[in-house]
């Protein structure tokens, strides 16, 4: 697991201080992304990584310790219902804006020879 240095801006809701990142680091990541960042941006891109961080240190303090992992929904066992085919019965409306029909079926032009 990374471990990312925290600011001295100012305590997080549990009073340890949020995460930042130098700018440095934000050029480093953008060059690596081939990202333009501008050097205006470089200041609020800190903040938004910081709280991006900050976030997922709050998730790495969640108890997941009795919580089986879900790998997939194979594991969960499907509805089964009757497969019947219909045509919905509203094979007039369907039709009604075809260019050409030849009864119940769309008529196109042949395309491959």
């Amino acid at each position: 697991m990374v471990r990312f240095p925290r600011s001295r801006n100012g305590p997080k809701r549990d009073g340890t201080p949020p995460v930042t990142i130098d700018p440095v680091t934000i050029r480093r990541i953008a060059k690596l992304a081939r990202l333009h960042v501008a050097e205006s941006d470089v200041e609020r891109l800190q903040s938004e990584l910081g709280s991006i961080l900050g976030w997922i240190e709050q998730l790495n303090e969640v108890n997941v310790e009795n919580v089986q992992p879900l790998t997939g929904a194979m594991q969960m066992a499907l509805k089964m219902r009757e497969d019947i085919v219909t045509d919905g019965g509203i094979v007039d409306q369907i039709l009604q804006n075809a260019p050409e029909r030849a009864e119940n079926f769309f008529a196109v032009p042949k395309v491959v020879e």
